[in-house]
């Protein structure tokens, strides 16, 4: 077996990652987990982050893309080479953003560096993004 540690909260290589992400207003979040053999989800890591003045700036959808781009980055030590990643946002247009040509040149970008994952992107509501939710709303009320 792939794992790096073992079937008890820890992650395999061979299975597929979930990625939940959110923002808010002044800050970005995300974590990564996977199914156990019990197929319950266990989260491996975590991440927030405050924007920038010129990322508070940018539009919701840009905000939403910003926080998987952040994600994919922080997490790229445990991701690169599996096969599966899903992305949960609850920013519906982001399903698009790797099927259609993005109006932004910064969307575009984006995109483009997204092509070197195998990305299944998913939509839940924000009240059921529960996890990437909380670590903006801390993140917010810790700053």
């Amino acid at each position: 077996r792939s794992h790096h540690e073992s079937d008890h909260g820890y992650h395999c290589l061979t299975k597929p990652f979930t990625i939940h992400c959110d923002t808010s207003d002044h800050n970005i979040a995300g974590a990564l987990l996977q199914l156990d053999s019990h197929e319950v989800e266990r989260p491996i890591a975590f991440y927030s982050s405050k924007l920038t003045g010129t990322q508070r700036n940018y539009a919701v959808v840009e905000k939403e893309a910003l926080a998987a781009i952040v994600a994919l980055n922080k997490f790229r030590g445990w991701v690169f080479g599996s096969t599966q990643i899903t992305i949960y946002s609850d920013h519906n247009p982001l399903l698009y953003l790797t099927q259609a040509a993005p109006k932004s040149p910064k969307l575009m970008r984006w995109a483009l560096a997204l092509q070197s994952y195998p990305l299944v992107w998913k939509y839940r509501r924000g009240q059921l993004n529960c996890v990437a939710d909380y670590l903006t709303v801390q993140n917010q009320n810790s700053g």
